[in-house]
């Protein structure tokens, strides 16, 4: 799957939508985003009086402030980002790393680390003979990437000592168990919610099976058996 980048959207849901999210045995998490440190800054001060359990700080949008590079493809920038944010948000920040970089383990100061975002990929409508989407890139999502993800995240868990929630490409319960022997302390699941809207119930029950059928009473056993 390929998404079109570049995008900018500062819109918080009002109290509606955190009502709906209550009704749910489940934590939250709110992945923000913008195009200067500044949209950054304000959508986490607009948050920090919210009921929620982590913010995630998706920092592979395009910096406006430093000539359009991603924030994430920037060592400096990654860490003076993560700085500011902490400074203002009231709760524990998970940073989306961009794999688009040399070393994607670099991040610090982050209570912990979301991987891996989209990978920067490209397709040519060949009868309009024109890119397909306005961007000419974008980012590439789903199965395609996760040999690539998973490598990432595995290298990640072995240089940091925070969690890494690892992401994707997942779709079944056995690509959630990759993640977890690699390392991963949680994995999230996007572009499958699109093409199957039961592959979240499918996900968590294929991995209960699969702990009843080995004796598994808690995942921490197997997380990062993979050395």
């Amino acid at each position: 799957m390929i998404q079109e980048g570049g995008g900018r959207d500062k819109h918080i849901s009002g109290d509606s939508g955190h009502q709906v999210l209550k009704q749910f045995d489940t934590k939250v998490i709110v992945n923000i985003c913008g195009s200067t440190v500044a949209d950054y800054l304000e959508v986490v001060e607009r948050l920090s009086g919210q009921e929620i359990d982590m913010l995630e700080a998706n920092i592979s949008c395009p910096n406006v402030e430093h000539g359009g590079i991603a924030f994430g493809q920037e060592p400096g920038m990654v860490e003076y980002i993560t700085k500011e944010i902490k400074k203002k948000a009231a709760q524990p920040i998970s940073m989306k790393l961009t794999p688009n970089v040399t070393d994607i383990t670099e991040a610090g100061g982050a209570d912990a680390l979301s991987l891996i975002n989209t990978i920067t990929g490209m397709r040519i409508d060949v009868k309009k003979r024109a890119f397909c989407v306005a961007n000419k890139t974008g980012g590439l999502s789903g199965p395609a990437i996760k040999p690539v993800a998973l490598r990432m995240v595995w290298q990640t868990c072995r240089a940091v000592s925070i969690p890494v929630i690892g992401m994707g490409g997942i779709q079944t319960a056995e690509d959630a168990l990759e993640f977890i022997m690699a390392g991963a302390a949680a994995v999230a699941v996007g572009t499958a919610n699109f093409r199957n809207p039961y592959a979240m119930p499918e996900i968590i029950g294929g991995l209960e099976k699969y702990m009843e059928e080995n004796g598994i009473r808690d995942l921490k056993e197997i997380r990062g058996i993979v050395s």
